[in-house]
């Protein structure tokens, strides 16, 4: 911080320094006083406080309810400087069973649901703690962690709450700092009782053997996780990566050999209704032709109906195509950034964060002891001041009642701490009976073992760690897998092949015609449309391509600066209108032009070339983009334009190339090469001009072109046979003066 001045005083700072001071204080204050969790209890401030006001109000489990009102106001007022909307989401979120893997707050009341809605006011809500809360502040009566001064100084609050659970994994965290961020997902407390066991015994464990009994997160919307066990590894090896996860599903059989899907459980933080607006958006879009329709029919437990479009559907194939398209599969991304026992914040593994928790609870354990030490040695202390007062009950009471400074008297004749002292000068009459006697000297006893007891854990680091594996079985059997909150409800199951479905199974089939207008409009028609240039088109625009194909198809189109782009017939505009430009659906930048389109077929072989006669043999399979700016596949030199693209024919052997001076030259089709990209080859010299079009043909059967009047072949070719990149020759009498070849 800047240095402070005198009241009155006006020191000149630069104001980046200013600045910079100024935002690191903002930035370490959200990161350790609001955004992060600490990794020995897993809670940030305004949780932590949240459990200690509701300690202090008496919420315990056992208890009645009070209205979330009351702890709001005793945490805002006494401990949380914040405003109290948050501070009763905070609340609400530890209600929440569809949100927190164990609930630290029994709420009863709306508190909101698992489709997105809101939580009733809090003057309308109660709540206590649960179970778990009360296992997070076991201890904190007895010295177990340390206490700060509130934000008022009015008052304490804890700086970490003892934890006999590893909250931080148990329930997960979230959160977004300055510059840091964090998300840890739930994991199933037994499942995490069992790694830290077998840490205490076997302290050099790797994640590998970790994993093992911590299969992966445990959500409390159930799902099944399908990730592989290397992947889960890496992530919890590093603190970072992301876990897969899928709805839950099952077949209901109906009659006539139907059947409908009913999901059961939905990834973790996907809202229900949210999902069913989507699948439903998706259903009105046509993006899901193997759908039929789409039900809720939840109550308290999550029950959404699907339909196939008929019986001959497979449920996997259905289910297959949903993960894809909607959120019935999701990823939850894995950032273990926590704050340590030093308040110093950095991502850890699985290992280091679970050694934090064991720490955490062997300190509280050495504490807890000393706590108790001293309260036995007191008591000890009282006790043996009571025994010799029986001894000597008679000159006790004399002294009582004789001596004006009994106290002083009493501690010189017997040789008392002033403790013992008054604690006999508070004794009842009533204490004075023979069985009193006798309880104390069997009271004196027990504690004096107790005492050696606790001296001897004291002095065995191995005994303590054994007491610390002792409580977290305890914790295990209390909450672990075979109780009803215990229960694993995330399904660890495989991952799934990279494609189970092809894409065109996922579309509708229907015959279209797709039109492309000299404006670069595009659009298909429904059906097989054969008067294209009879539509209807902007003015001044008619017909460059009329295309026959089905929605399951591709469009690949092929532009002059030597890219390819693909489309899905699918998802073209429909023909009702003008369409849309071209432009909207493929990056191709202005100052260039489409040569060709067709419909992908796959296993040809395609020839390209630009205008200067230079290009190769290309394969289809090649071809297909995947993303909006296309795939280069003939590179151009400057000044350069691709110009012609030709499919081989079945049976051809030879090319024919014409050049735009009318020069003819036709050479076999194995002179070019087979490439997926480059430059190319020359296919024909040009002393002036460039490139008019290719064919390709069967010396056999001739050469072919098109005119007005129909298709003309010629035979007699032989003369115009020759090399790659030669000149060529003039053609034959009545050839086109089109200069093209269809």
């Amino acid at each position: 911080m800047v240095d402070s001045a005198p009241e009155g005083e006006i020191r000149d700072t630069r104001l980046a320094d200013a600045l910079s001071e100024r935002y690191l204080s903002y930035a370490l204050s959200t990161i350790m006083s609001r955004s992060l969790p600490d990794v020995r209890d897993g809670l940030k401030p305004v949780h932590r406080r949240l459990l200690h006001a509701m300690r202090q109000l008496k919420l315990d489990p056992e208890s009645g309810f009070k209205k979330c009102a009351r702890v709001v106001g005793d945490v805002m007022g006494k401990y949380h400087p914040h405003g109290d909307a948050s501070i009763y989401d905070a609340l609400v979120r530890m209600s929440q069973d569809f949100a927190q893997r164990y609930p630290l707050v029994d709420g009863q009341g709306n508190f909101g649901n698992i489709d997105g809605d809101n939580a009733a006011a809090m003057r309308y809500t109660e709540s206590r703690m649960t179970e778990i809360a009360k296992a997070l502040l076991d201890g904190i009566d007895e010295n177990a962690i340390d206490f700060r001064a509130t934000y008022d100084g009015e008052d304490e609050e804890p700086v970490v709450l003892p934890s006999s659970i590893p909250n931080l994994l148990a329930n997960g965290a979230s959160g977004i700092a300055v510059g840091m961020a964090t998300n840890i997902p739930p994991h199933n407390i037994g499942e995490l009782c069992d790694a830290l066991q077998h840490l205490i015994k076997f302290p050099n464990a790797g994640i590998p053997k970790l994993v093992e009994f911590v299969k992966g997160p445990d959500f409390p919307t159930g799902g099944t996780l399908v990730e592989s066990n290397d992947t889960i590894i890496e992530a919890y090896k590093t603190g970072r990566g992301s876990f897969r996860t899928r709805a839950r599903w099952e077949t209901e059989k109906l009659s006539h050999g139907q059947y409908q899907v009913v999901i059961t459980e939905i990834p973790y933080q996907v809202q229900k209704s949210r999902l069913i607006e989507k699948v439903a958006e998706l259903l009105l879009a046509k993006k899901l032709p193997l759908l039929s329709d789409i039900r809720d029919e939840s109550t308290e437990t999550v029950r959404i109906v699907l339909e196939p479009k008929n019986r001959t559907i497979e449920p996997d194939v259905l289910m297959e195509h949903l993960y894809r398209q909607t959120d019935l599969e999701t990823r939850f991304g894995l950032n273990m950034n926590a704050l340590d026992a030093n308040n110093t914040p950095r991502v850890m593994n699985l290992r280091e964060i679970l050694q934090a928790f064991l720490d955490h609870r062997h300190d509280v354990l050495i504490r807890r002891t000393n706590f108790r030490l001293e309260k036995i040695e007191r008591r000890l202390e009282i006790l043996g001041g009571m025994l010799i007062a029986y001894l000597n009950l008679d000159e006790v009471i004399r002294i009582i009642r004789e001596e004006d400074d009994a106290k002083q008297v009493l501690m010189k004749t017997f040789e008392l701490s002033e403790l013992q002292t008054e604690s006999i000068l508070n004794m009842r009459l009533r204490q004075l009976r023979k069985l009193e006697e006798l309880e104390i000297r069997k009271e004196n006893e027990t504690l004096t073992a107790e005492l050696g007891d606790l001296k001897a854990l004291l002095g065995n680091e191995g005994a303590r760690w054994k007491t610390v594996s002792g409580q977290i079985a305890e914790i295990r059997t209390k909450f672990g897998q075979k109780t009803e909150l215990g229960k694993r409800r995330t399904d660890i199951g495989e991952p799934p092949t990279a494609v189970i479905v092809p894409l065109e199974a996922m579309i509708e089939k229907e015959p279209v015609t797709i039109i492309h207008s000299e404006k670069d409009w595009i659009r298909a028609a429904k059906g097989h449309v054969d008067n294209a240039h009879e539509m209807k088109y902007k003015d001044g625009d008619h017909c460059r391509f009329s295309i026959h194909a089905e929605t399951t198809d591709k469009l690949i189109i092929f532009a002059t600066n030597g890219r390819f782009y693909t489309l899905g017939c699918d998802k073209l505009p429909s023909g009702r209108g003008h369409g849309e430009p071209l432009r909207l659906m493929i990056d191709l930048a202005n100052g260039h032009d489409v040569v060709d389109m067709f419909v992908f077929r796959g296993g040809r072989k395609l020839i390209i070339a630009s205008d200067v006669g230079r290009g190769f043999i290309v394969e289809e399979d090649d071809l297909l983009a995947q993303t909006k700016n296309g795939k280069q596949v003939l590179n151009l030199k400057p000044g350069e334009e691709a110009t012609v693209l030709v499919a081989i024919g079945d049976g051809h052997d030879h090319i024919a190339v014409l050049g735009s001076k009318r020069k003819l030259l036709i050479f076999p089709i194995d002179e070019l090469p087979v490439m997926g990209r480059g430059g190319g080859v020359i296919f024909q010299r040009y002393a002036q001009g460039g490139l008019a079009d290719i064919t390709t043909l069967s010396l056999d059967e001739g050469l072919t072109w098109s005119t007005a009047a129909g298709v003309r072949t010629e035979k007699n070719i032989a003369d115009w046979v020759g090399k790659r990149a030669q000149a060529g020759q003039l053609p034959f009498r009545g050839f086109t003066k089109a200069n093209k070849f269809r």
